[in-house]
């Protein structure tokens, strides 16, 4: 069984190697790593050249074996979708199950302490760059169609985060994310982190409200995707509303 991963953000590699060391034992883990791809979506958007890149990945990926696909990064997850269309093997958001989680428990009116929500539910989206907002928006917004809620889905950056991080300063970085998180969650039935990269910042706010991050379950999608669901192998589809190495080692390509 190959996992294969497409990631934006060199520093995640590792952390989503030991995840998916935990979650998916015996698996063999392939690993690319393009930062381009991030750095072009945050400064002209996910051109055509950007998603060409993209598919071009995800063919490789499939070419070397792998049985299904994790893409790591939100800014780029319409562009692996589109690309997904044309290939054997599933391709599987990080943020697909955030954001199905999200509408649920903004469905639910779900508070960790407190009164349940009344009002019309609302989905808090906070993101560390601009890229982020638009495709992590709408895939919450076709999730609640898909689920019939009429939650509402606001979206804003955390300014100042992405700069701090891009300094190696990870405690700012962390901590504009958690006064973020305490500005929003008065009015916000869910707080969603949409980058994976702003998931260890969660636990820090310290708010009544559900505050939901990507990588544990864009895995768990990942691990059903790889599951044999009959003769085939793998399910067809991991995105869907609502090699070598079989001793379970990895593989890191730039």
């Amino acid at each position: 069984m190959i996992a294969g991963v497409l990631h934006t953000v060199p520093a995640l590699a590792g952390a989503f190697d030991e995840l998916l060391a935990e979650s998916i034992p015996g698996a063999y883990r392939e690993h690319i790593v393009d930062a381009w791809l991030l750095e072009t979506a945050i400064a002209d958007g996910v051109t055509a050249d950007v998603r060409a890149r993209v598919a071009s990945h995800l063919a490789h990926l499939a070419d070397a074996g792998a049985d299904a696909v994790l893409v790591t990064c939100s800014s780029i997850g319409e562009a692996a979708e589109r690309a997904a269309e044309g290939m054997r093997i599933p391709v599987v958001r990080v943020d697909a199950a955030m954001a199905a989680e999200a509408v649920r428990l903004a469905g639910s009116g779900a508070r960790v302490s407190g009164p349940p929500v009344t009002a019309a539910p609302m989905i808090a989206a906070l993101a560390t760059n601009t890229a982020t907002l638009g495709p992590t928006s709408r895939l919450i917004e076709r999730e609640a169609a898909a689920q019939g809620s009429g939650a509402v889905v606001t979206a804003r950056v955390v300014a100042g985060a992405a700069a701090a991080r891009a300094e190696g300063d990870r405690a700012t970085h962390d901590r504009l994310i958690a006064e973020a998180v305490r500005a929003v969650a008065g009015e916000a039935t869910v707080v969603v982190l949409a980058q994976a990269s702003m998931a260890d910042a969660a636990a820090a706010a310290g708010v009544d409200v559900p505050v939901l991050t990507s990588p544990a379950g864009g895995v768990a999608r990942l691990r059903e995707a790889l599951t044999p669901s009959g003769p085939d192998g793998p399910v067809a589809s991991a995105n869907r509303p609502a090699a070598s190495g079989p001793d379970g080692t990895s593989g890191v390509r730039p």
